[in-house]
Parts: C-alpha cells; sequence; structure tokens
C-alpha cells in the first residue's frame, strides 16, 4: 500500500520493520509514549527494545504505520488483526498510537486513524476497535473525532469495559 499523504508535509506509510531507519523510528517513538504518564510513565525495558522489532515481524497478524513530517518520524499506530464472532470477519484492534509530545493537535493522530481505518477496509474489516484510558480526555475526544463511541450492544447492560490479568 503507498504512502497516506494527508498534507504536503505529513505522509503516513505502512511500516517496514526490515527497513534499520523504520525500525529505529519505531522503537524511539514507541518508547517515547511509554514515557509519557498515558503509557505508562516509565519507556521500555532494555530486553522489550531488544526484542521487539524481530517479534513484530513475525506476527502476520500486526500491522503498522509511520507518520513523517518533513522526513521526520512524528508518530505511529500498531494495530492487530482480531475477530469478531458476532459478525464472523475479522476486526482491527488499534493497540498503540503515537504521536511525538509538542505536535499533538496538529492532525497527526487523526491522519494515523484514517490509516487503520484504510488498512481495516483493505482487510474487509467489521469494525476498528481501541482501549484509552478514561483520563485520557485529550485521546478520547481525538478518537471521536474519528468516528470512535463506546461499545454498546443494549444501552441497559451498559457499556464494555476493558480488563486484563497480567501473566
Amino acid at each position: 500500500m503507498a504512502g497516506l499523504s494527508t498534507s504536503e508535509s505529513l505522509v503516513v506509510a505502512p511500516l517496514d520493520l526490515d527497513d534499520p531507519t523504520q525500525a529505529t523510528a519505531f522503537i524511539e517513538l514507541l518508547d517515547h509514549y511509554a514515557h509519557d504518564p498515558m503509557g505508562g510513565g516509565g519507556g521500555l525495558k532494555p530486553g522489550v527494545k531488544a526484542k521487539l522489532v524481530e517479534a513484530l515481524g513475525e506476527l502476520r497478524h500486526f500491522h503498522g504505520a509511520l507518520a513523517w513530517r518533513e522526513g521526520k518520524p512524528v508518530g505511529l499506530i500498531n494495530c492487530f488483526v482480531g475477530f469478531s464472532t458476532f459478525a464472523a470477519r475479522p476486526l482491527l484492534n488499534v493497540h498503540d498510537i503515537v504521536v511525538r509530545g509538542g505536535l499533538r493537535g496538529a492532525g497527526i493522530g487523526q491522519a494515523l486513524l484514517a490509516w487503520a481505518e484504510s488498512r481495516a477496509r483493505e482487510l474487509d474489516c467489521c469494525k476498528l476497535t481501541l482501549e484509552v484510558l478514561s483520563n485520557n480526555r485529550r485521546a478520547l475526544a481525538s478518537y471521536e473525532r474519528a468516528g470512535f463511541a463506546p461499545y454498546v450492544l443494549d444501552p441497559a447492560a451498559g457499556q464494555a469495559l476493558f480488563l486484563q490479568k497480567v501473566l
């Protein structure tokens, strides 16, 4: 898939983990996010940095993109294909979205989400999903602008919650 150009200076293109420049940019941006309070605040552990690119490269269900502005990496999106049993079709989950601090609010996140939507359509997915921290108001507003809404099957049952069990 060719790069999705969103302006003269902003380009979103599929991530090529075999390209050392892109792999380095990917790890640096993800670490930047991991240092942010909304990304946990602690950065990526050295062992994760060392093995993440290779591990993701082995996953057929991983889809990622980098956002570039004037030749510099300014954002990334990591997505994984899942499956909706209710629709009997794949879905694409946005696992991480990163916009470099100081550049938030400039349309980079929207461009990354547009790339994910385009990729999901190419994969014949029935929907895009994502998780967000409830206090991340800026991200929530961005996702709402992109058309995301809380997952509700029946309003009387409430909205879905994302839970985890660390192993």
